[in-house]
């Protein structure tokens, strides 16, 4: 509980004094006691920390140190969490640092609304550093790894010492004006306050401000902050980390198209599978002219097979009830009555004589047998 109330009480603030008791510990990390001629108290920076610093102290060193305040609570002791260590003497340096960023942000130089976004895809980028530095080959070869394609134009000009800042000012006027590039590259190495000193010159802010192009600052290490960080559109821990926002990953790029090409690849084997089942289903439903004539040419065939079957059949049934029909009427053909010995008699008009009542003694009758007839004369009747 108290160790919350001290770190939320205290915010970051800078601590100068005289180290002593300085132990680096085989964790790394570093304990030793800040000391005036009033005072000491405990501080330990931790190896996260430390990793940035340029130098070790050493015992009697004059130091400063921006820290937090906070409680070790396994001892109960007060103490000072130090976050960055330089040189003692640099305090002016911070002040002169802080009134020339405090300006600037009243004057909306620093304003995230004006910054210009860094184009995905540029095709040219612009470097602004010392030729000889450090630096420079670090962006090149980050640069060339990434998207060895792009052009890249540099705009050599010193980065350290008297003088550097109107430099650094005029080669970002010079690159503004050529307007040759898409995103423009502003990084040099680590160093001390001092060495960087010529990018927290007000005349390289407004330079950056005035700038049309995209800049990102790439300058010192990343617990390194200039100016020129604040003022570009972009800040970058380092300057290859600076190399790396400007351009693409052309690997990343490649992996991406293949990842979309397998994916494209993937939706049209799915359209021309569906395509190709579509394109069965109307197949079998869609009949060649000449399939179509041998079919009607079956159907026909099979239409006057039955027509014949039917004819076939219809005539045997007529065959059958003709037969029949010729046995009744044999039957009931007086002829074959004749054949047995019978005969029929006519009268002289051919009248059939059914009857004796018809005829009368004299007349004249003809008898028609199996074969053949006779003319007769009735002599007498019987009734």
């Amino acid at each position: 509980m108290a160790r919350n109330v001290l770190e939320q009480s205290f915010p970051l603030f800078w601590v100068s004094g005289e180290v002593s008791n300085f132990t680096r510990a085989a964790s790394g990390h570093w304990y030793f006691s800040l000391k005036d001629s009033g005072a000491q108290v405990r501080c330990v920076m931790f190896k996260g920390r430390n990793s940035y610093v340029d130098f070790m102290p050493r015992e009697g060193d004059k130091i400063e140190a921006r820290c937090t305040v906070t409680l070790y609570e396994a001892r109960g002791d007060f103490q000072l969490t130090v976050e960055f260590v330089q040189r003692a003497g640099l305090g002016a340096l911070f002040e002169a640092f802080e009134r020339l960023k405090n300006k600037l942000a009243l004057e909306g130089l620093f304003n995230e609304a004006s910054k210009r976004p860094i184009p995905r895809h540029p095709k040219q980028v612009g470097i602004i550093t010392s030729a000889d530095a450090a630096a420079l080959r670090d962006v090149l070869t980050t640069l060339r790894r990434r998207m060895p394609n792009i052009p890249v134009i540099i705009y050599p000009t010193p980065v350290q010492g008297k003088g550097a800042a109107e430099l650094i000012a005029n080669a970002i006027n010079t690159a503004n004006a050529r307007a040759e590039c898409d995103v423009l590259i502003i990084c040099r190495g680590g160093g001390s306050i001092e060495d960087l000193w010529q990018f927290n010159e007000e005349i390289v802010a407004r330079a950056i401000a005035a700038c049309a192009i995209p800049t990102i600052s790439g300058v010192g290490h990343e617990t390194d902050f200039t100016i020129c960080d604040f003022a570009a559109d972009m800040r970058a821990a380092t300057p290859t980390a600076a190399a790396e926002l400007a351009t693409p990953s052309r690997e990343a790029l490649l992996n991406s198209l293949k990842q979309v090409k397998l994916q494209l690849a993937r939706n049209l084997q799915f359209l021309l599978n569906q395509r190709t089942q579509a394109l069965d289903f109307l197949a079998r439903r869609l009949v060649s002219p000449s399939q179509q004539i041998e079919q009607q040419k079956l159907q026909l065939l099979q239409i006057t097979r039955r027509l014949d079957n039917a004819a076939n059949q219809q005539l045997k049934t007529r065959q059958q009830t003709l037969l029949r029909l010729s046995q009744n009427l044999q039957h009931l053909n007086p002829q074959a009555v004749l054949t047995r010995g019978y005969a029929f008699v006519q009268d002289a008009k051919g009248s059939i004589v059914s009857s004796s009542d018809g005829l009368h003694q004299g007349d004249e009758v003809r008898l028609t047998f199996g074969t053949g007839s006779a003319d007769a004369v009735i002599n007498k009747v019987h009734r």
